[in-house]
């Protein structure tokens, strides 16, 4: 138990906080319609389904509220980046914000559906009280002749109105179809087979939030749900309740006035949606700004690499930015982990064959002449990632699995540049890499810059700082037998290292162990950038190597997420 705390304390005790404010609102919003004197005539026509249709309302607007910061990109790199009198526990939140922002929708869907069910009992039971079908205090309540069409209590004005009808002809009707359709919408499409398979249906569907929104803060103007208001003389509701044939006969018994509610959904929203507006402003801003090639290189295993230079760019170690090519798609960017380093006057990104955007983008780089600048490209970033905090452990375990090895590279090359100086400031005293690949063609492009590192270390005496271990994780029996002949060589067959490349997948308990027996004091960060299968492994990993005792080895479990 308390290794888990040592990882996962404070996430914990963040959701648990979330969590006690959801249940809260509900409760109290539950209550407030349940028992609240000015909803009793409102409660006669629909009973507990009054209190089931506001709860949700209440949830929906505070996770409406919140949904929107967790993609507000550049709002999270301005936290992370220049506050950082936030501690490293506070600033690993950050890192988990799709993960808050799917949370979040998830709430958003459930509360839809209750209050969605709710408010179509609620029209039926309106729409059945004014036909009639109810007591003399339903019919009385149904047929209340109002002042400017205002102090009515039953929406439903017409007995030969049906509930689709009024469902699809009043503006909460309408709005509240709106907002259902598009929320569907936005969650099936973010289903993962959905993402990985056709993400521009996923790009597309999901800008449906605008919508959302619109709808969002229109759809409590049309007020359907009204509350008893107070009249001269008062209407006396105790006394009065089973005698609607007397109202306005008696003082006692004026007839009583209603009124919807004032739509406060906008207060919840308008301060997210202004900011969210900023961002994809300054969006449209670095759009706008020219970025030029410097180099373009096809390497092995279809790996585009770009080297783009924009004027006022200035990045950090493992951050990513979001590409645009007007002459794929004007609206599409997609995120990719720079493998520069800041030492560097360019900036650079590796981009695997992975679908669609990605195809038309190679395809367009091959059939370009011979020195010509590529498609005219937007940048927007760059943004802060768990990656950035890597020299901020004594000992960095990294782990990158395919294309997924891009954050290290930036670091790698940082190590370097920091190296070349006569006395490099760095807390990091040891680092542990790890490179899983499928196939052979895939180090390649890689191994030229472990090779670099690798001299740079012996030179300075310092071979000990870098450990790392490449792993072939697609190999067969040749490739098997081929090292065996070869494995007394003073380089490796397949990358021309010196460490020797391993085949198959890593024995994570032995590396963890071996970590831990070298560094018996220290405070570990692992890294990983790879599939969300190697992160539960790693994470599990981390929790069951670390030690609740400070004076131990501690592991913190950090993953990319885009």
């Amino acid at each position: 138990m308390g290794n888990w705390i040592v990882n996962h304390g404070f996430t914990a005790f963040l959701l648990f906080i979330w969590m006690g404010i959801n249940i809260f609102l509900f409760v109290w919003f539950y209550f407030f319609y349940d028992l609240g004197d000015q909803f009793i005539y409102t409660r006669h026509l629909l009973g507990s389904a009054l209190a089931w249709a506001r709860a949700p309302a209440a949830v929906l607007n505070f996770n409406c509220m919140l949904i929107l910061l967790p993609v507000c990109r550049n709002l999270l790199s301005l936290i992370r980046g220049t506050f950082m009198c936030c501690g490293r526990t506070m600033r690993k939140q950050i890192d988990h914000n799709l993960s808050f922002h799917k949370l979040a929708a998830y709430m958003i869907g459930l509360m839809t559906a209750v209050h969605t069910v709710a408010h179509l009992l609620n029209i039926e039971w309106y729409n059945d009280s004014i036909r009639g079908d109810y007591d003399a205090l339903s019919d009385a309540l149904s047929r209340l002749e109002d002042e400017g069409n205002t102090t009515y209590l039953n929406p439903i004005r017409s007995n030969n109105t049906t509930p689709t009808h009024f469902a699809f002809t009043s503006l909460a009707g309408i709005t509240g179809v709106i907002i259902t359709l598009s929320l569907i919408l936005i969650i099936t499409s973010s289903m993962e087979v959905i993402r990985r398979s056709y993400f521009e249906v996923f790009w597309y569907t999901h800008h449906l939030f605008v919508v959302f929104f619109i709808g969002l803060v229109i759809h409590g103007a049309g007020r359907i749900v009204r509350s008893q208001q107070t009249t001269d003389p008062p209407h006396n509701t105790s006394f009065c309740f089973s005698r609607p044939e007397q109202w306005g006969t008696i003082p006692e018994c004026p007839i009583p006035q209603f009124a919807g509610g004032f739509p406060q959904t906008w207060m919840w929203v308008i301060g997210p949606m202004f900011l969210y507006l900023c961002e994809r402003l300054l969006r449209f801003i670095r759009y706008m700004q020219k970025v030029e090639y410097r180099k373009i290189v096809m390497r092995p295993s279809k790996v585009l690499e770009l080297q783009l230079t924009k004027k006022g760019f200035k990045m950090d170690v493992g951050q990513y930015i979001f590409l645009n090519c007007p002459s794929i798609s004007q609206l599409e960017w997609h995120p990719f982990t720079m493998t520069s380093a800041p030492e560097e006057d360019f900036f650079s990104v590796h981009i695997r064959s992975a679908g669609d955007w990605t195809d038309k983008l190679i395809s367009m780089v091959q059939e370009l002449p011979e020195g010509a600048q590529g498609p005219k490209m937007g940048v927007d970033g760059p943004f802060g990632t768990a990656s950035e905090d890597v020299f901020d452990y004594e000992v960095a375990m990294l782990v990158g699995a395919g294309i997924g090895v891009t954050p290290f590279a930036s670091i790698m090359k940082s190590i370097w540049y920091k190296f070349k100086e006569s006395n490099p400031k760095l807390r990091t005293r040891k680092i542990y890499f790890y490179w899983l690949c499928r196939e052979t063609h895939a180090f390649e492009w890689f191994a030229d810059l472990l090779q670099v590192l690798e001299s740079e270390m012996e030179e300075r005496g310092m071979a000990d700082f870098l450990t790392y271990k490449l792993f072939l994780t697609g190999w067969d029996k040749s490739h098997a037998t081929h090292a065996m002949v070869h494995f007394d060589e003073d380089t490796d067959i397949v990358t021309g290292l010196k460490q020797k490349t391993h085949y198959g997948r890593p024995n994570w308990d032995k590396e963890f162990e071996q970590v831990r027996k070298e560094n018996p004091t220290s405070t570990v960060g692992q890294f990983l950038c790879g599939p969300a299968v190697l992160a539960k492994v790693l994470e599990k990993k981390c929790v069951k190597y670390s030690d609740v005792d400070p004076r131990k080895t501690r592991f913190y479990f950090n993953k990319e997420n885009f």
